[in-house]
């Protein structure tokens, strides 16, 4: 063999061990968990904080809860994409910060796509129609004829512009040929008060703000926006199975790096996030929580859906005319 073979072999076998040579050991240091909301219980804050429990239960350093909340998620998820992407910021990501934001703002301060790296979609939490008791309706079909038989005379309590109630039930009126009146609250506590009081007729909440309320009987639930029914209220039929298939929104989380990320080191958060997902009693911390188990899989599923769920976001907020600035 000639010096010259020799050589390019031996610069090739180098060039091929390089990288898992100087691939750095991970975690080394405890690992952030940017959540871009505040603390105190939120749907988004519990389950996030569910998650880092488990996933610490598989690594050698603490996961730690980094609550940034302000501008819908845009501060937090920001503050994510310009970290450092050696795998010690991780972003929980959702459908608002990610897939509403990019429509709802005409200056955003990153990129869903361009900025972060997809690691896994975790699971979602659906909206449900819920009524106030003394709305004559008991389901879908009766809630759809009432709604078209006093067109803008539903008022529903959302969250605010750009929300999920709020796109849920821009949804339901572009599907079902309705009009409805929109109410905006700074919490949801307060849209539920009134949504019990009777001074406003509907709310499309996520699940878990609904459960309580339903299973108390102070509002009646009409259905579940999705394909399959949740096991929280497992009695509600979907919109789904009640001839709507196409009715489906709720809150979707994810895990995303920071843009630059190596392959590796996806790969094998991919794999850990996986493994928590599977995990029988992680599940039921996590089911119990409000999630429905639709995530798990590959980082490119997750690249695909955003995507798609950036245009499907996109033309609801377009149809609700909402914007932020």
């Amino acid at each position: 063999m000639s010096l010259t073979r020799r050589t390019l072999l031996a610069a090739t076998a180098l060039g091929a061990a390089t990288p898992a040579l100087a691939q750095p050991a991970w975690p080394t240091r405890p690992v952030r968990l940017i959540v871009p909301a505040p603390g105190g219980g939120g749907t988004a804050d519990t389950l996030a904080r569910i998650f880092a429990q488990e996933l610490e239960k598989r690594l050698p350093q603490p996961v730690v809860v980094e609550n940034r909340g302000g501008a819908a998620g845009n501060i937090g998820a920001n503050a994510a994409a310009r970290s450092d992407p050696d795998g010690h910021a991780i972003l929980w990501g959702w459908a608002g910060t990610l897939a509403t934001n990019p429509a709802m703002y005409r200056d955003m301060p990153f990129d869903p796509v361009r900025d972060f790296t997809p690691v896994v979609l975790i699971g979602s939490v659906p909206n449900i129609l819920t009524v106030n008791n003394d709305v004559p309706v008991r389901d879908l079909a009766a809630f759809t004829a009432y709604a078209k038989a006093h067109p803008g005379g539903i008022n529903h309590g959302t969250t605010g512009n750009g929300s999920s109630m709020h796109l849920a039930a821009e949804l339901f009126a572009s599907r079902t040929g309705t009009q409805l009146t929109h109410v905006p609250y700074a919490a949801p506590a307060a849209a539920t008060t009134d949504l019990i009081a009777g001074r406003i007729q509907a709310m499309f909440n996520l699940v878990t703000g609904a459960k309580p309320l339903v299973e108390a009987g102070r509002v009646r639930a009409i259905a579940v926006l999705a394909d399959s029914r949740v096991p929280q209220l497992p009695d509600v039929p979907t919109t789904a199975e009640l001839g709507m298939p196409g009715l489906a929104f709720g809150t979707w989380f994810c895990l995303m790096l920071p843009k630059g990320a190596a392959p590796a080191l996806v790969a094998r958060i991919n794999a850990l996030a996986n493994e928590v997902l599977a995990d029988p009693a992680a599940r039921q911390r996590l089911e119990a929580a409000g999630m429905a188990f639709d995530g798990g899989g590959t980082p490119e599923r997750l690249a695909t859906y955003l995507r798609e769920e950036m245009v499907r976001h996109a033309e609801l907020v377009r149809i609700s005319g909402a914007q932020i600035n």
